[in-house]
C-alpha cells in the first residue's frame, strides 16, 4: 500500500497529526502496536487525571463538615477507584477509533520499524510483516519509564507508573523516588487513599522545573497532608529481599534506611528509539534522542520525528503542536516554527501547578530587568468560599516593556487558568492591558489581574 503519509505511533501527537493530515487531504495510515491513543490516553495523561478525581471526592467527603455537612462510615473502594480510571481510559481509545474512521485513516496493527526508501514494515503479533510506502514517514513513537541501574523495576516491589496504575489495593507505605510531575501527582494520590508516603527528589527542592516560590508552597502544602518530603536526598539501593522494601537513602546528614510495601521510580522517561529502524535508514540521534530541526525534519529528507522521542518537553499537548506543524509544512503551509518559551506545563496534584515562560530566577539569569507581583489565594473571595486558601498566582514583567515574561500557579482549579497567560503572551499583551481587562468577581482568575496589579504597585485586595 502506497501513502502520502504513515505515522509510526498512536498517541497525542501520533493521532492528531494523522487528524490533520487527513484534513488537508493526505492519504494517511497510523501504525500502533497497542491500544490507539498512546501512553499518555491509556497509561498517562488520562486515566491519573481519572485516579486524581477520585481521591478529590474522597477528601472532599472526609473534610465535609467543614462545610457544614456531616457524613457517616465513609470508604474507599480502592478496586473500584483503579476500574473507573481503567474505563475511562478504554472509552477514550474508544473514541479515538471513531476518529480514525471518521477521517478515513488506515489503522495499521502491529510494531513499526523505517526502512531505507521511505518504507515502514509492521509486524503484527503473530509476526506477519508487511511492507508499506509513503512519501513521508512520522516517528511518534512516544517513551516509557525511565529505569535506573540501582532502582530496578520488578513490576511488584520497585514498580512504575503502570503499575501504580492498576495495584490491586493501596499500600500502607509508599517510597516515591523523584518528584516531578509523575511523582507528586502519584505521591498525592495514594497519600489521600491512605498511604503513608515519602517523596524523595535528588534536587534542593520538588518540582524542580517549577519557580523556586512554587516548589516551597507545595512541599509546603505536602507536609500539611501528611507526606513526607525529602530533598537533596537520594535513594542508593533498595532490598527487596524480605517482605518490604527496604531503602538505603543518602542525605545531607549521611545515609538512613527507609521501609516500605512499594517503592514508585518516578525518574523520568526514555524515548522509545530502539528497534524502530533508525540505524538501518541512517536517522542521527543524540543522548537519546532523534535529532530534527525547527520543522521536525530528521537527517534524512522524508522521515519526520515528533513528541517525546525528540529533545524538548515531553507533553502532550507539545506532541499534539508539533504534529500539527509537521504536517502543515508537509503540505506547504505558512508555517512559523514553535515557540518554545510559551508552553504551558501542569501539575495535577493537589494543590495543581500550572506555569508558563521565565521563572523569576531565569528571567533574571536572562538579563531582564523584572517586575514581580503575586497573589495568595488567602486573599480571594473565590477561594475562601471554596475552602481551597493554599496557594498563589505569581506573575513576572519585563520593567522596561511591560512584556509579560512569565506566570506561575499553584492553588485549586489552576490548571484550567494558565491559557489566559498563554494567549496573551502569544499576542503580546502588556501587564497594563490586563489590568483594563475586567475579570469576573468572584472567580479564581480574578487574582491573575490582582498578581499583575501588585506587580505595577496597584493590587488592591491585599
Amino acid at each position: 500500500m502506497n501513502f502520502d503519509l504513515i505515522v509510526v505511533g498512536s498517541g497525542p501527537g501520533g493521532y492528531v497529526t494523522a487528524i490533520r493530515a487527513s484534513q488537508l487531504g493526505l492519504k494517511t495510515a497510523i501504525v500502533e502496536k497497542e491500544n490507539l491513543g498512546g501512553i499518555c490516553l491509556n497509561w498517562g495523561c488520562i486515566p491519573t487525571k481519572a485516579l486524581l478525581k477520585s481521591a478529590q471526592v474522597f477528601e472532599y467527603i472526609n473534610h465535609a463538615e467543614d462545610y457544614g455537612i456531616k457524613v457517616a462510615d465513609v470508604d474507599a473502594d480502592f478496586s473500584a477507584v483503579v476500574k473507573r480510571s481503567r474505563d475511562v481510559a478504554g472509552g477514550m481509545s474508544k473514541g479515538i477509533e471513531f476518529l480514525m474512521k471518521k477521517n478515513k485513516i488506515e489503522v495499521l496493527k502491529g510494531m513499526g520499524k523505517v526502512a531505507p526508501g521511505k518504507k515502514v514494515l509492521v509486524t503484527d503479533d503473530k509476526g506477519k510483516a508487511t511492507e508499506y510506502s509513503a512519501k513521508n514517514i512520522i516517528l511518534a513513537t512516544g517513551a516509557r519509564s525511565r529505569q535506573l541501574p540501582n532502582l530496578p523495576q520488578d513490576g511488584k516491589k520497585i514498580i512504575g507508573y503502570r503499575e501504580a496504575l492498576t495495584l490491586k489495593k493501596a499500600p500502607k507505605k509508599m517510597i516515591v523516588v523523584g518528584s516531578g510531575a509523575i511523582g507528586v501527582e502519584f505521591a498525592y494520590f495514594y497519600n489521600a487513599m491512605g498511604t503513608d508516603v515519602t517523596v524523595v527528589e535528588f534536587m534542593p527542592n520538588i518540582v524542580p522545573v517549577e519557580d523556586v516560590d512554587v516548589s516551597k508552597q507545595l512541599e509546603r502544602s505536602f507536609k500539611k497532608a501528611g507526606i513526607k518530603v525529602m530533598t537533596s536526598s537520594s535513594v542508593e539501593k533498595v532490598d527487596t529481599s524480605g517482605k518490604t522494601c527496604k531503602a538505603t537513602v543518602k542525605t545531607k546528614k549521611g545515609e538512613e534506611t527507609l521501609e516500605a510495601d512499594i517503592v514508585l521510580s518516578a525518574v523520568g522517561i526514555t524515548a522509545n528509539i530502539e528497534n524502530i529502524g533508525l540505524e538501518d535508514v541512517g536517522i542521527a540521534t543524540d543522548q537519546g534522542r532523534i535529532l530534527v530541526n525547527d520543522y521536525y525534519q530528521t537527517n534524512i529528507p522524508g522521515y519526520y520525528a515528533i513528541g517525546d522521542v525528540i529533545p524538548g518537553p515531553a507533553l502532550a499537548h507539545v506532541a499534539s503542536a508539533e504534529g500539527i506543524n509537521c504536517v502543515e509544512k508537509i503540505a506547504g503551509m505558512d508555517v512559523e516554527p514553535m515557540n518554545m518559551n510559551n508552553i504551558p506545563g501542569c501539575t495535577y496534584c493537589s494543590p495543581e501547578i500550572s506555569s508558563v515562560g521565565y521563572t523569576e530566577k531565569a528571567a533574571k539569569e536572562a538579563g531582564f530587568e523584572i517586575k514581580v507581583g503575586k497573589f495568595p489565594f488567602s486573599a480571594s473571595g473565590k477561594a475562601s468560599a471554596a475552602g481551597h486558601k493554599d496557594g498563589f498566582v505569581k506573575v513576572i514583567f519585563d520593567a522596561k516593556y511591560g512584556e509579560w515574561l512569565g506566570c506561575h500557579m499553584i492553588g485549586a482549579n489552576v490548571t484550567e487558568m494558565i491559557a489566559e497567560a498563554v494567549v496573551a503572551r502569544k499576542l503580546e499583551t502588556t501587564g497594563h492591558e490586563i489590568l483594563k481587562a475586567i475579570h469576573p468577581h468572584p472567580t479564581m482568575s480574578e487574582a491573575v489581574m490582582e498578581a499583575v496589579a501588585d506587580a505595577y504597585d496597584e493590587v488592591i485586595h491585599m
